[in-house]
């Protein structure tokens, strides 16, 4: 397994260890979890499909040792002087159990937590700022987009448009080709994909035994889990 530092370089395009969770050096511990928290959610597993399924765990390991050294007084420590991680001690080499990390350090995160997270996320400024900075970093790529955002699926793509065509006319971003000029062959391809993944996943809530009763988000969580359980067998 490469060092912590190599695979920030090949999963996020950086080094710093900072840089990963979006952070500035002088970052406090509670702005260094927040940080975390967020991006954790935007690439951990069960958010995905199973295609970028591997791809997502690397990264949401990769964060969880980052956070684990910047939340470290000492190796964050010699981490700031010599910008270096101590190689026999980079958590990314210990076999940690990243998925239990994390629900260790946000135990009270529950489906109605998610929930009321989401009615407070969706239209507020934060979703803006992150949508943002998601058509910039992906250069209007709207695939990049909707793997960037929190909680957004391919129902946003309309609402996303909209904030984007805004922040064009009032030339808060430039327009980019990717964005302009997709044909409806790219946009129908994430309908499908999309339109499969439900379908997976209520195949998998059937065989379950759920009803229509469940709350609708934790019976899609169990169903995924379930389907990707099936995969793996």
């Amino acid at each position: 397994m490469p060092s912590l530092l190599v695979s920030c370089e090949e999963l996020f395009q950086t080094n710093d260890l900072y840089s990963v969770l979006g952070l500035e050096k002088s970052a406090s511990s509670q702005q260094i979890k927040k940080a975390y928290h967020k991006k954790s959610l935007e690439v951990h597993p069960d958010r995905v499909g199973e295609v970028d399924r591997d791809l997502c765990t690397k990264k949401f390991q990769c964060i969880g040792a980052v956070y684990a050294i910047l939340t470290d007084e000492g190796r964050r420590g010699l981490y700031d002087e010599c910008r270096e991680v101590d190689d026999e001690n980079d958590p990314l080499q210990q076999n940690k159990d990243w998925e239990e990390y994390w629900r260790v350090l946000f135990p009270k995160v529950t489906v109605k937590d998610i929930q009321e997270f989401e009615k407070k996320y969706k239209g507020s400024e934060e979703e803006k700022e992150d949508l943002k900075k998601a058509y910039l970093e992906g250069e209007g790529s709207m695939d990049f987009i909707l793997d960037s955002v929190l909680l957004c699926s391919v129902e946003d793509e309309d609402r996303f448009r909209e904030i984007i065509d805004q922040m064009i006319k009032k030339k808060e971003v430039k327009k980019f080709k990717a964005y302009s000029t997709e044909d409806k062959k790219a946009v129908n391809a994430r309908k499908r994909a999309a339109k499969k993944e439900a379908d997976e996943a209520e195949q998998a809530r059937k065989e379950m035994g759920l009803d229509d009763t469940d709350d609708s988000l934790k019976s899609l969580i169990l169903a995924r889990q379930q389907y990707r359980g099936q995969q793996v067998k």
